[in-house]
């Protein structure tokens, strides 16, 4: 067994053989930011200051040969060699601290409900304990037995007593597991889903205006977090940025609406790219970004979408003065199954 030691906190974490940094660190209940745990992101990147380390296989995109010379490695990916491994970490040690996920949870489909033409949305109820997450986070749902693989989807709706989770699925023409949620995953069923995971939860500390941006099911992890904010009181203004081609591809446009007769704080702005309609934008979010927020110095941002969505959205938003460490995302990359954790290790917040 290795050790990992944040520095300069010169805190311990247990790291058993054969774990990645990251799950040794999420079983211990520290929050390093990740997205797609197949060393692809680069979001779970850090200086290794001291010891060795098996890197594993990771795209050069998400860590240059360049940063390996400086000491960065990228967590998700790599393994303990040595007997301690020093990482530089941040002085608040990552809050907050996640909900380590568990495996294999038993949930029954209590609705289906058709969004778009290509997306539904589906309601689960757990038959045993109640998922503790953070808005923003997501889960892994599959059936090996139908020949769908494991894949992750992010839950649409802050934590809620019951412990009822909403994911939102697009069909794609090559994803099985989609195609299989899609045609075969009915009301009554049941369903196992491990999580939660991901780190795409910001800081409830920060009070800054927020502007979220999304496109397609990236709605979906920001109409948790957006939920869990106006539920909690949130004071600073919070806008809804959402891109569709068409306003077919719209969806919860009444939910929308009732969160901005309710909040007066809440702004939805949904700009349509191939189509266009009274009352609503035209043009890509990062084309238009600038003529809705001429400075975005002082915004935290959450951004959610396929990677190139999220990109884009994120280099427009910085030539707006968006500051690094007030941008959160979640980009789609193919996504390996996530380690997960016991139950012995949940943390209470």
């Amino acid at each position: 067994m290795q050790k990992i030691r944040l520095h300069p906190s010169g805190r311990e974490v247990e790291c058993l053989n054969g774990d990645t940094v990251l799950a040794a660190l999420e079983k211990s209940g520290y929050a390093l930011p990740n997205n797609c745990r197949a060393g692809a992101c680069g979001e779970c990147k850090v200086k290794v200051l001291s010891g060795q380390f098996d890197q594993g296989m990771v795209l050069d995109m998400a860590l240059s040969q360049d940063e390996r010379k400086q000491g960065f490695g990228l967590m998700c990916m790599a393994k303990p060699l040595s007997e301690e491994l020093v990482i530089e970490w941040g002085t608040d040690d990552a809050k907050p601290k996640l909900f380590p996920p568990r495996e294999d949870q038993r949930y029954v489909v209590t609705d289906r409900i058709q969004r778009t033409p290509r997306i539904i949305e589906i309601h689960f109820r757990p038959v045993g304990q109640v998922m503790r997450y953070w808005p923003g986070q997501y889960v892994t749902i599959g059936d090996d037995r139908a020949g769908a693989p494991p894949r992750c989807y992010s839950i649409a709706n802050a934590p809620r007593p019951d412990g009822e989770i909403m994911i939102q699925v697009t069909r794609l023409d090559d994803g099985v597991t989609s195609q299989w949620m899609h045609d075969q995953v009915n009301i009554g069923d049941l369903v196992k889903i491990s999580g939660p995971y991901g780190t795409f939860i910001g800081d409830p500390s920060v009070d800054t205006p927020v502007l979220c941006i999304a496109a397609g099911s990236g709605l979906a992890p920001i109409l948790s977090l957006a939920e869990a904010a106006l539920r909690r009181g949130y004071r600073k203004p919070v806008t809804l940025l959402f891109s569709a081609r068409h306003a077919e591809d719209l969806y919860d446009f009444g939910l929308m609406k009732y969160w901005e007769t309710k909040h007066r704080n809440f702004s939805y702005k949904p700009t349509l790219t191939r189509e266009r309609k009274d009352g609503m934008l035209h043009g890509r979010i990062p084309d238009i970004l600038g003529t809705q927020f001429p400075d975005l110095s002082k915004h935290s941002l959450f951004v959610a979408g396929s990677p190139e969505f999220v990109s884009e959205c994120i280099a427009a938003a910085k030539k707006l003065g968006a500051q690094d460490e007030l941008i959160h995302t979640e980009g789609y990359f193919g996504q390996a199954q996530p380690q997960t954790a016991p139950e012995s290790h949940l943390v209470s917040v």
